[in-house]
């Protein structure tokens, strides 16, 4: 497919002129427009599925219908239907996206060094954080272009549907909805057929496909490595700071929560059809009540159907779906930092308080958890009680799914795993934040100067920058990690445990903090809502 170019002058905010390039591209749909900066070309907003308002609520993605002309790609199209979280913290606004929603909301945004057919770079596809209920694909901090253009590959983030208009179940009571739990995860699945056929058009190579992602984003890769539809859409894939990646909804408690769904909006269960008369912001304001009363923290999430998800990730009991794809993962070192810093008063809790935080959260005695504190105290002798109880709480929560993910991956006995961890503290909030949730992606994407509210604006960030981006992006070539600013990466196994550390300098450990690790796994497993039912 062919692409023009030609330079179009553009103010910038200063009223400094600036030499932008135009460029127009033909996809299967249709020709886009798009424009450069800075030696990279961005392509913002295409639609990779249909409108998903009124009567095609809760049902699978529909394809684009072509259009005529240029249709232009220079802004970021709207997110999907969500309720806010606002926050004015500027170590939190970096990953905001505070653009309008709508239903129409399957868009997806390409950035790469250029959109030239005959090459062929490898693909970066991000899946946006947010758990499965918020969140955007053109948040700041995901912004594509340093990753394009440092690694000289093609970046793609996307918009999905999330919430209940993503995972909301009414398969048990209409079969026109049987796929209706998991539309959001076929949503993505969708944007990767869109990239498999047109990334070329991009210069990318729709053989080489990474898909990526944080967090939430991160639990949508696990799903995706074990979704029959998607397999052969990517190559590899890279798992941070996933908590709920093993364990997705069963369909009982699914048809639970839309009892009590249902319910709250005085909508009959043999009425569906009534939902799709419903405006979204009414749909959007019942979810809240309706998951308190169904005695959940978030009851939106992939389902296992039996028809889109046959099992949960790396489940041993399922056939090895995703043994054949390289994979790194990895978490943060105090992952629940990054909520505690709404709530800093944690860490001046008592040693009592302490005591009683980690015998609720993790379900045990309170003698066991005083030994638990004071098995971590030994390498800690500084730290609070409150911190304590935020790294057990993020060791729970984020290293022991990641860790057992990692175990089940290697039993495959098909392609490796790398592990990582995260531990290099900001400076920001006086240090208060150490190594929080979310602290990996500004360097991945290059972003630390973007970011900065997070990161802070210390010189040393920018050699760990190139450390981990570099990684990503010799992966996301060659499926293995390895590069010049990196000692050497071994995969993990269960026995030595290669692990990663990501700080200054950057070092590989075999089974870090190992009596920690043992000592967690041996406590319940994590699941979202325990604590909630606590």
């Amino acid at each position: 497919m062919n692409m023009e170019a030609r330079s179009v002058p553009a103010a910038r905010a200063d009223g400094i002129q600036q030499d932008l390039r135009e460029a127009i591209v033909e996809i299967d749909s249709g020709k886009l427009r798009g424009h450069a900066a800075d030696g990279v070309y961005v392509f913002k907003g295409v639609p990779y599925g249909a409108d998903t308002r009124g009567e095609h609520r809760f049902l699978a993605p529909r394809p684009v219908k072509p259009w005529t002309g240029v249709r232009d790609a220079l802004q970021f199209g709207p997110r999907a239907p969500q309720n806010e979280r606002p926050s004015k913290l500027p170590h939190l606004a970096w990953i905001r996206d505070t653009r309008d929603w709508s239903e129409d909301c399957l868009v997806l945004n390409v950035y790469t060094p250029s959109p030239d057919t005959s090459v062929s770079r490898p693909v970066m596809v991000y899946i946006h954080g947010g758990g499965y209920i918020s969140g955007a694909g053109s948040a700041p901090g995901i912004e594509g272009s340093n990753l394009a253009r440092s690694g000289d590959v093609v970046v793609v983030t996307i918009n999905h549907r999330l919430n209940l208009f993503g995972h909301l179940y009414l398969g048990h009571l209409d079969s026109r909805y049987a796929d209706s739990g998991n539309v959001g995860m076929l949503d993505i699945v969708s944007a990767l057929q869109w990239v498999r056929r047109n990334i070329q058009s991009f210069g990318g190579d729709p053989a080489n496909v990474t898909i990526f992602g944080q967090s939430g984003g991160a639990s949508k890769v696990a799903v995706l490595m074990h979704m029959p539809s998607a397999q052969g859409l990517f190559h590899k894939a890279i798992i941070q700071s996933a908590s709920s990646l093993l364990r997705l909804a069963t369909r009982e408690a699914a048809e639970r929560n839309t009892h009590y769904f249902l319910a709250h909006l005085g909508c009959a269960e043999d009425r569906v059809a009534g939902l799709l008369e419903m405006s979204a912001e009414r749909l959007l304001q019942a979810m809240p009540a309706a998951v308190t009363a169904a005695g959940q923290i978030d009851n939106y999430r992939p389902l296992i159907d039996d028809r889109n998800i046959l099992a949960n990730p790396f489940a041993s009991t399922a056939a090895p779906m995703g043994a054949d794809i390289p994979l790194v993962i990895g978490w943060c070192e105090t992952e629940l930092r990054f909520t505690y810093s709404l709530t800093p008063d944690v860490y001046a809790m008592t040693q009592l308080q302490a005591c009683e935080r980690v015998a609720r959260l993790l379900g045990i005695s309170g003698d066991d958890a005083e030994a638990l504190l004071a098995l971590y105290r030994e390498g800690r002798p500084t730290d609070t009680p409150g911190d304590l109880f935020a790294l057990i709480h993020s060791d729970h929560q984020y290293r022991c799914s990641v860790t057992r993910a990692a175990e089940l991956k290697a039993a495959q006995r098909g392609a490796p795993v790398y592990m990582y961890e995260f531990t290099w503290r900001t400076p920001v909030l006086d240090g208060l934040l150490r190594t929080p949730h979310t602290m990996c992606i500004p360097f991945a994407f290059g972003n630390c100067d973007i970011a900065a509210g997070m990161t802070g604006t210390g010189a040393d960030r920018y050699p760990l920058e190139q450390a981990v981006m570099g990684a990503w992006v010799a992966f996301a070539r060659s499926g293995d990690p390895n590069h010049p600013a990196l000692p050497q990466w071994q995969p993990f196994d269960s026995d030595r445990r290669a692990t990663m550390i990501f700080d200054t300098p950057c070092s590989l450990v075999n089974d870090p903090a190992s009596h920690e690790r043992v000592a967690m796994a041996a406590q319940p497993d994590y699941e979202p809502d325990a604590l909630f039912r606590r």
